[in-house]
């Protein structure tokens, strides 16, 4: 329960390194013994080849690119994660939400390059996005989990609906 309780001490939500009222900046992490940090923001100007060839490096299905940058635009929040290296920076995490602004939100697209996975960038990442999230007094927080993946929000202190409600879909024939 201890990384839920972070997210729900202090009230502004801040996290170390947020920059002003863009959030363009939300932290960065020095790999010193890898020569590399690791940069995570707010902003929204992502090269969409970059972010398809992060997904395909998941095995995430492939989209349309006119339909990722329309996703992107009416998401709530989009958290990216990058290695910097000197000036070069690459996109290695990504994550969204969706939201109704004043009570709910809903995570999707959580993807960690797979040669970062294993570090606790993945627990990061999701720890960026609740803060972000919290500091707008948005305290319902969803997403949708591939079964591969369920353990691992579990240890975030995700659970099934404790109300026993199941999710209901609708999908055209």
């Amino acid at each position: 329960m201890g990384f839920w309780k972070s997210l729900f001490i202090g009230s502004d939500g801040a996290s170390p390194g947020e920059s002003g009222p863009s959030g363009t900046l939300l932290q960065a992490i020095p790999e010193q013994r890898e020569g590399y940090s690791i940069i995570f923001s707010t902003d929204r100007d992502i090269d969409l080849y970059e972010l398809e060839e992060l997904c395909n490096a998941v095995g995430m299905a492939r989209r349309p690119i006119r339909k990722v940058r329309k996703a992107i635009q009416h998401s709530y929040l989009v958290v990216t994660m990058w290695e910097q290296r000197g000036n070069r920076r690459r996109l290695i995490g990504f994550s969204r939400a969706t939201s109704d602004h004043a009570f709910n939100a809903t995570i999707w697209d959580v993807v960690v390059h797979p040669e970062f996975q294993g570090r606790g960038l993945g627990k990061e990442l999701m720890q960026q996005v609740i803060k972000k999230l919290r500091s707008e007094d948005i305290s319902n927080v969803t997403l949708f989990a591939d079964p591969q993946v369920v353990e691992f929000y579990k240890g975030l202190g995700f659970m099934p609906d404790p109300e026993g409600i199941k999710g209901m879909f609708w999908y055209p024939d």
